[in-house]
């Protein structure tokens, strides 16, 4: 059994989550290189541990050890550098879930080139805004939908040299990526002198989902993969040569908060599959055949396996399992436990931090808690005066870096000063997000800042309500938001999609109301109900507030 872990902590093993809050350090080198020093490292003392496990819907397998990753990374860290990338200059990825996407971020963290890791459901617009706005040199691709002819659009549009490459596809235009590798040689130099890659570099950019605006590019540093380690190890609870599954296409972070850092430094391997469309009955099968051991997954798989019919399925392999994305319901929880028998573990964190709050390993989960503060993070809840609230009072999520900055925190808005100084003033990162903490030091989430509906005088976060929603047998999604109103301000409205075989009516809204006055305060009940065939969701599937918000201004 080899783990790399005892190499960037100052100890591995802690008595309670006191003890870990408390003590916990991350340490590393100037120069620290995931690739090299993770990645070559494996390869060297356990060239035949298993990094990789992937398969698809065509009953593909694939198992890769460190040393094949090693090998496929060089030989794309040369052709890279044949195409002239260099330090500093950007790659876009748009790979979906093949195993292409895990070499290809480990020759750019060699290189000390920029990924870019996008989702294949871009539109045009999407791509367009990417590439202009990062100066993006080389991609790397699936054909997928429109992909292909997108790409070809923006490089025309915006009058780019832009590299561009596919994978395991002979087209006009494009290099064969697969083919190309293939002739490169596996050996590698790492670079020094001006070329030398820096533990402070740019290693990694991501575009936000774009819940309320256009997406931003958020900066992380070489260290970036470090800050993973508590999600790996204290939090997803891997096991060193085990296998961890995390449920998320290449295109989001959570991705490689899942399927990459944290794990491997862990010493667990990742499985990966590589689906057409997403079926979770198949998800989990998937998992079982795998003998996965830990697994993570966003709250809406999670939803939707309870109401499919999973009794009977052998989890006995499943040790650990644990959510994030969105505040889970705890309808949900209660539901897969007595299914599975395994009380998921929330986390928390953003696109510009890696996991903040979570019920780690030495706390039970709580019902309708994110968990308690990472000991990477100086997590307080400030009212807008920058002050701490008190117990129970709500406050903005705040990370205060006025004593040095996590390896786990961004670097940056980059090209963006203007929202890098709104959001990271005062000694204090401000993460948007409303929170309030109970007498046990437990973090309960409420809602981004934007999504707080103010009615007649209370606070009314949406996570509650469309939990309470969720809970009524014949709600199969919903969204909360706030609508306008004369009189109180605004109102509670719930946009709901029915479970197949009920109908919307004036009863049916009024059962809904009732039920959720029920489970929840009263005040809180949608008094505003619209059953529609869809709800608008960002790419990576967190649902649009602000369009179903800017729709009812329209219709006013």
């Amino acid at each position: 059994m080899t783990s790399l872990i005892e190499d960037y902590v100052n100890r591995v093993d802690f008595d309670s989550y006191e003890d870990f809050h408390k003590n916990f350090k991350i340490t590393y080198p100037d120069n620290f290189n995931f690739g090299f020093d993770v990645i070559d490292k494996y390869a060297e003392i356990d060239p035949e541990k298993i990094a990789l496990i992937w398969t698809n819907d065509e009953e593909e397998k694939h198992t890769f050890t460190f040393s094949d990753v090693k090998k496929y990374s060089n030989k794309i860290a040369n052709f890279f550098t044949k195409k002239g990338i260099k330090k500093g200059d950007k790659v876009m990825l748009t790979l979906k879930n093949r195993y292409e996407f895990w070499f290809t971020m480990v020759a750019l963290h060699k290189i000390g080139a920029v990924a870019i890791p996008a989702t294949h459901m871009l539109k045009f617009h999407d791509i367009d805004f990417r590439i202009k706005n990062a100066n993006v040199k080389l991609i790397v691709t699936v054909e997928e939908d429109r992909l292909i002819p997108d790409y070809e659009e923006a490089q025309k549009e915006l009058g780019t040299d832009l590299v561009k490459c596919v994978i395991e596809r002979d087209l006009d235009g494009w290099i064969n990526f697969n083919k190309a590798i293939e002739e490169e040689s596996d050996e590698f130099e790492r670079p020094t002198g001006d070329n030398e890659v820096l533990a402070d570099d740019i290693s990694l950019i991501y575009f936000t989902s774009g819940t309320s605006g256009l997406p931003k590019m958020v900066a992380h540093k070489q260290t970036y993969g470090l800050g993973h380690i508590p999600t790996a190890k204290y939090w997803h609870k891997v096991e060193e040569d085990g296998i961890h599954h995390t449920a998320a296409d290449t295109g989001w972070g959570k991705a490689v908060w899942g399927n990459f850092y944290g794990q491997w430094i862990a010493g667990s391997a990742v499985f990966i599959y590589d689906y057409d469309r997403f079926n979770g009955i198949k998800l989990l099968e998937k998992v079982i055949e795998n003998k996965v051991n830990t697994f993570c997954a966003p709250p809406t798989i999670y939803r939707f396996l309870i109401k499919e019919n999973i009794k009977g399925y052998d989890f006995s392999n499943i040790h650990h399992v644990t959510t994030a994305g969105e505040p889970l319901p705890p309808e949900v929880s209660k539901r897969f436990k007595e299914i599975s028998g395994l009380r998921i573990k929330e986390g928390f964190g953003q696109t510009e931090t890696v996991l903040t709050i979570a019920t780690f390993d030495w706390i039970d989960a709580k019902l309708g808690s994110i968990g308690k503060p990472s000991p990477l993070f100086d997590v307080k809840l400030l009212n807008e005066n920058d002050e701490e609230v008190d117990i129970g009072q709500e406050g903005e999520i705040c990370i205060d870096v006025s004593h040095g900055i996590s390896p786990g925190l961004f670097k940056e808005y980059y090209k963006n000063p203007e929202k890098q100084a709104a959001q990271w003033h005062d000694g204090y990162y401000h993460c948007g997000d409303t929170a309030w903490k109970d007498e046990d030091g437990y973090i309960h989430f409420i809602g981004r800042n934007d999504d707080i509906i103010k009615s007649s005088g209370y606070r009314i976060g949406p996570y509650e309500v469309e939990s309470a929603v969720l809970s009524h047998e014949s709600v199969s999604n919903c969204a909360i938001t706030a609508y306008p109103d004369e009189i109180r301000g605004q109102i509670v409205k719930a946009t709901i999609i029915l479970q197949p075989g009920y109908e919307g009516s004036e009863e049916l809204k009024k059962e809904i109301q009732n039920h959720v006055k029920r489970v929840t305060a009263p005040y809180k009940y949608p008094r505003l109900i619209e059953f529609v065939d869809e709800i608008p969701e960002t790419i990576s599937g967190k649902i649009r507030r602000v369009e179903i918000r800017n729709n009812d201004n329209k219709k006013e």
